[in-house]
């Protein structure tokens, strides 16, 4: 992902932003288009979409986004303990104050236990915060995935639905773990077609991660009108407060301020396309999915103005952003 691709991301950003907004409203309007072809349950599609967007985040990843633990040891474990620390606890905190129906309040704990999402990257990049630290956060975050979602699930969701640690740990490592070792070995098989990749992957994701939200959308149209606002008030709710702990958090420790908004994007913003995928994995696709398949349109909204409002405003210290996403690849 260089540097020099992403001078358009803000505008692109606004327009994946605004597809997904389109998105919500057309599968609300005509939610048939998105529930069957025939006999064939688009529901079905989730998790092969799932697998080959991870598969493209593997594609852009290299051995060097790895060197960011070795480089920079305390502000990566703090970014990291700081998103499964307070998204999960928030969360079910939420979850229990709006008093939701027990699927629809362990989707919000779900979404709280999901690691960053796929556009901090971007959303670093244009808040010229510290890219490199991002990436690395990004990383460990979704390798951890396994063994930390099943874990936090079991407990803060297991009064909610019933959750089955061993197997969601297995439906995670599908999910993300072998598409992003595969893709790991493509990117260093078809080296010199890298720049060609890491184009189109990211279109392909968010085609995939549009597409995604309107079957959850369709499939959960009737509890979405029921609890519709209320569950997008609690959703904004978790994903500001992500933002604003994450800042303080990281000021707390002692974080210069280009690490600060780093460990802010990569704990406000969540991979809700895994969290689907698991509420497909469950069955629960129209009730548990719901509060992922909301805060994708609403974190990428916030996230686009946040990462604005601080691209005018750069900090004292500036790490070479350029190079530093130039180096990625």
């Amino acid at each position: 992902m260089k540097a020099e691709t992403n001078a358009s991301s803000p505008y692109r950003n606004l327009i994946y932003t605004a597809l997904i907004i389109a998105s919500v409203a057309v599968a609300l309007t005509f939610p048939g288009l998105f529930t069957s072809i025939g006999d064939f349950q688009l529901k079905r599609l989730i998790v092969p979409l799932l697998q080959v967007i991870m598969l493209g985040m593997g594609t852009t990843m290299s051995i060097k986004d790895f060197e960011g633990v070795a480089r920079q040891p305390r502000a990566v474990f703090i970014g990291v303990s700081c998103h499964f620390l307070i998204m999960p606890l928030l969360g079910y905190t939420l979850a229990n104050s709006f008093h939701f129906p027990p699927e629809i309040a362990a989707g919000v704990v779900l979404i709280g236990c999901s690691p960053s999402g796929l556009a901090s990257n971007v959303m670093c990049f244009i808040a010229k915060a510290n890219v490199p630290l991002s990436i690395t956060i990004t990383t460990l975050a979704t390798l951890l995935a396994p063994l930390l979602m099943p874990a936090l699930m079991k407990l803060l969701a297991g009064q909610f639905i019933e959750i089955s640690y061993w197997k969601m740990t297995v439906e995670i490592t599908q999910i993300v773990i072998l598409p992003v070792v595969v893709g790991l070995i493509l990117n260093r098989i078809f080296r010199k077609s890298a720049v060609i990749i890491n184009r189109v992957m990211p279109l392909i994701s968010m085609a995939g991660i549009v597409l995604i939200v309107a079957i959850i959308t369709a499939a959960g149209r009737d509890s979405l009108l029921t609890v519709g606002w209320t569950l997008a008030l609690c959703v904004l709710i978790h994903n500001l407060s992500g933002f604003t702990l994450g800042y303080w958090s990281a000021r707390l420790f002692g974080l210069d301020e280009q690490s600060c908004r780093t460990v802010a994007i990569e704990v406000g913003l969540q991979n809700g396309g895994l969290a689907s995928g698991i509420a497909v994995q469950m069955g629960k696709v129209a009730t548990v999915g719901l509060a992922p398949a909301l805060f994708g349109p609403i974190m990428n909204t916030t996230g686009s103005l946040l990462a604005t409002f601080w691209s005018q405003r750069p900090p004292k210290e500036v790490v070479d952003v350029p190079v530093a996403m130039a180096a990625r690849d």
